[in-house]
């Protein structure tokens, strides 16, 4: 019977994450299908187990009291540790709150590029990015022409403008291809986040973004490059204006894409603060 109850338990737990979008805040919402599938299965193997239950309750009555040994009690205590693991996941669940990243998640695990994606690399493991990059899921063949291809979608623009639905394209590409962006325009917004290398008018510029799963998920931005010295604190949120320009960064030992910021204003935090991978 309690498996019953966690099967149902789930069920209503995905449920409640779809009803109350907090689903967004775990998974890219391209695959909401896989956890609106997975809500049906549970509720469809919970209803299947109930009717199990109460078809076949006399007769498990009597196999138990018939296999009633010491690998009997075993397998009970393995039937409570595994119902207890799931039991507290559940429980946590519903009873903690989600919680929304924000710049302290930085400041804990840092930012940093990806390292090289060679054979035997999980790119399912990766997190916690300046720059994004999904080249572990495609072939370099297929990469390479879907770069290709959303770069030319973005090269012509001028001011080019970042919102939440071309967020981790656009720096995807302005990574990957910095020189031939050099000189244009841009505008984005993002939360900010005040490095310790970083000084005077320096500092970044922040979204969390999910590409597939909370598992991929990272902190994406930028070095932008103030008009003034500043006094904004971290998670303040911005949208500035400026030229792409590029500037060396001493811990990465190479020049990173920046913006030279000519306008700025402060903004309300977005409702959601989470930018998805599009393809």
């Amino acid at each position: 019977m309690f498996r019953v109850f966690i099967l149902f338990g789930f069920g209503f737990y995905l449920m409640q994450l779809h009803i109350s979008g907090d689903i967004s805040k775990y998974i890219n919402m391209k695959y909401a299908y896989l956890s609106f599938s997975a809500m049906i299965a549970a509720f469809l193997l919970a209803l299947i187990q109930l009717v199990m239950v109460f078809r076949d309750e006399d007769i498990g009555a009597k196999t138990e009291h018939m296999g009633h040994t010491h690998d009997g009690e075993n397998t009970i205590l393995k039937k409570i540790m595994v119902y207890g693991l799931l039991s507290y996941a559940l429980i946590a669940g519903f009873l903690f709150p989600v919680a929304t990243l924000d710049s302290t998640i930085v400041s804990a695990k840092g930012f940093h590029f990806p390292k090289n994606n060679a054979a035997g690399d999980d790119p399912y493991a990766q997190n916690q990015f300046l720059r994004p990059d999904t080249s572990g899921y495609f072939g370099e063949t297929d990469y390479e022409k879907m770069m290709s291809k959303e770069k030319a979608a973005i090269i012509d623009q001028n001011p080019i403008k970042v919102n939440d639905s071309n967020y981790l394209m656009t720096m995807e590409i302005l990574y990957n291809y910095p020189g031939e962006f050099t000189g244009k325009q841009i505008e984005f917004t993002g939360f900010v986040y005040n490095d310790e290398v970083t000084k005077d008018n320096n500092l970044f510029l922040f979204r969390f973004g999910i590409i597939h799963c909370v598992a991929d998920s990272g902190v994406f931005g930028m070095l932008v490059q103030m008009p003034e010295k500043t006094d904004l604190k971290n998670d303040t949120w911005l949208t500035v204006k400026g030229t792409i320009t590029q500037e060396y960064y001493s811990p990465f030992k190479m020049n990173i894409p920046s913006v030279q910021v000519e306008s700025y204003k402060e903004v309300a935090k977005p409702k959601s603060v989470y930018v998805y991978r599009k393809y």
